[in-house]
């Protein structure tokens, strides 16, 4: 029997496809590699309305500032950022959200240099050195398996190469289009068993505080950070990747990082990995 979810009020997710700048994935390329395959999912889960409304209007949006900009696009009533749609992510926000969180974290869709994305806070600077079943969540860094199950490397062998893979001030921001069909995972956009507000270690399914594709329903864990490998889907080429572990459903691997830096109390993205976000092409 089919898994049933309930959808919280007013569904929809990051979205945006403006930036033209030469280190960015820009609008036509998305256009074409991007909703051209996920466009007739996210209408049949969302309805026309819901797909219209996890689109960025032309024109609007970052316009390539490194600023990431909360997007509540049809969720301003129900998402805990909802009053912020389109301002600048703050981390001042996130520890206040996260405040109320048995975990500890906090996460937010929101749109960087015109591609969506997820941000999440987790409290890893206060609770890494204390016992994990006290359900708080931290990041952990962890080798990585492809989808044949076969090893590609550890996180760390990428970190110790760019220390800023690393998270930032607690934070960790990821490309917001599934590795399955590009379709949009989000943070808590429905109420089930992988969404609620608890933590187990390992990078396993059982838990919640996951990313959650509504369209079928693949699961990313953004406490375990690791080396991974992917591939353009239009060239073939592969590449090696730091990422959140994808912890089930259909999707072959996880979620590619995008490096944040802070400027002062606003979350930055760093344009320094566009290869690993071309997956759709």
């Amino acid at each position: 029997m089919a898994r049933e979810y309930e959808l919280k009020a007013a569904p929809s997710d990051a979205g945006g496809l403006i930036g033209e700048s030469a280190t960015t994935i820009n609008r036509r390329q998305f256009l074409r590699y991007g909703f051209n395959t996920a466009a007739g999912v996210l209408t049949a889960s969302l309805g026309m309305l819901g797909f219209a409304a996890i689109l960025l209007p032309p024109g609007g949006g970052s316009g390539g500032d490194l600023a990431v900009k909360f997007w509540a696009k049809g969720r301003e009533d129900s998402a805990w950022y909802g009053a912020q749609h389109l301002q600048s992510m703050t981390k001042s926000s996130f520890v206040e959200e996260a405040a109320s969180s048995s975990t500890k974290t906090a996460g937010a869709s929101g749109v960087w240099n015109g591609v969506p994305v997820v941000v999440m806070y987790v409290e890893h600077s206060k609770y890494a050195g204390t016992p994990e079943s006290n359900g708080k969540a931290r990041f952990q860094f962890t080798e990585g398996m492809d989808e044949t199950g076969k090893y590609v490397g550890h996180f760390e062998d990428l970190a110790e190469a760019d220390p800023r893979l690393m998270p930032s001030e607690d934070l960790v921001m990821v490309f917001g289009r599934c590795t399955h069909l590009c379709c949009i995972p989000g943070w808590q956009l429905v109420s089930n068993s992988f969404t609620e507000d608890s933590w187990t270690p390992g990078g396993g399914d059982d838990g919640g505080t996951k990313l959650f594709c509504i369209c079928h329903s693949s699961r990313f864990d953004p406490t375990v950070l690791e080396m991974n490998t992917n591939r353009n889907r239009s060239t073939g080429a592969t590449f090696n990747y730091a990422g959140i572990r994808r912890s089930g459903g259909p999707a072959p691997v996880g979620l590619p990082i995008i490096p944040i830096q802070m400027n002062g109390d606003v979350v930055e993205g760093l344009a320094d990995y566009v290869d690993w976000y071309t997956y759709c092409d």
